[in-house]
């Protein structure tokens, strides 16, 4: 059962999907669900995908939470700086925020 504010999930940046699932089949023997040619996800020990689009070379902790508006609620007031307030994708819905620190981490929901 998935618990609020455990990592649930990791974002990876993809680049060329097609190499990069080429790598990690051959050297781990992943396998993948394709959703669209920008984006493939994986499930091997942690949930995961590779996104293509991503202007960013570092991975993208996602957490979960069951109430999404009041987690972004709860990082506001324990100092997080939201970067990109909530918003709808296949699968959900999330938010990313900044901890003190600057890294970027994101929240996601079902609902």
């Amino acid at each position: 059962m998935r618990q609020d504010g455990k990592i649930d999930y990791l974002e990876l940046p993809g680049g060329d999907i097609d190499r990069v699932k080429a790598f990690y089949g051959n050297a781990f023997g992943w396998s993948f669900v394709d959703y669209g040619p920008r984006y493939a996800a994986f499930d091997e020990g942690l949930d995961g995908g590779f996104d293509a689009d991503s202007a960013k070379a570092v991975p993208l902790p996602v957490l979960y939470a069951q109430d999404l508006e009041a987690m972004q609620a709860r990082v506001e007031a324990a100092g997080g700086t939201i970067v990109a307030p909530i918003f709808a994708f296949p699968g959900g819905r999330r938010f990313h925020f900044k901890d003190p620190a600057g890294t970027e981490l994101a929240v996601w929901s079902e609902r």
